[in-house]
């Protein structure tokens, strides 16, 4: 018998439905599974497992991980440090942006702040989606350097914002 693994993570999780879904269907014979892994002896993927017995997989279900609802409060403190960054970064391309960079900041950061107060929920929640609506939204209102202020504002979330996460819900 063979696994038939069907998984399908929405691109936004709500905090009131599990992050991803996935339903499978395994026996300890899974060698026609696309999804097996070819050499290690265990492998995690989402939130399936599979491990190698013999010279047969056997693969299980993790419990589904439900991430936490935003805090409004870190969210408007990263909303900040994120508006100052950007300010700063973006300054230094005036060539780029001229008189535009206080909007291109602004579109930035409201989009960034939604984002924070709505979905992201801790480490594993950071998204990409709200990056490529800056860049988008910058350059449909015909405004300069809608990729560079996007490069810029995520290299600076994958560097900051789980982090400052992980410091904010220790103390």
């Amino acid at each position: 018998m063979a696994c038939a693994i069907s998984a399908a993570p929405p691109l936004l999780h709500s905090s009131s439905k599990p992050f991803s879904s996935i339903k499978f269907c395994c026996s300890n014979h899974v060698s026609s599974c696309e999804n097996k892994p070819k050499t290690p002896n265990f492998h995690t993927h989402s939130s399936l497992i599979f491990k190698k017995k013999d010279s047969n997989f056997i693969c299980r279900a993790e419990k589904e991980y439900k991430f936490p609802d935003p805090i409004p409060e870190f969210a408007d403190s990263e909303t900040v440090k994120f508006k100052t960054h950007l300010v700063k970064k973006l300054s230094k391309k005036e060539d780029m942006f001229g008189d535009s960079i206080d909007e291109v900041v602004g579109i930035c950061t409201q989009i960034f702040n939604e984002f924070m107060h709505t979905e992201y929920g801790g480490p594993g929640t950071l998204l990409v989606l709200p990056f490529i609506d800056m860049a988008d939204t910058v350059n449909e209102r015909g405004l300069p350097g809608g990729p560079q202020a996007a490069r810029a504002a995520v290299k600076w979330a994958q560097a900051h914002v789980d982090k400052d996460w992980k410091e904010w819900s220790s103390a």
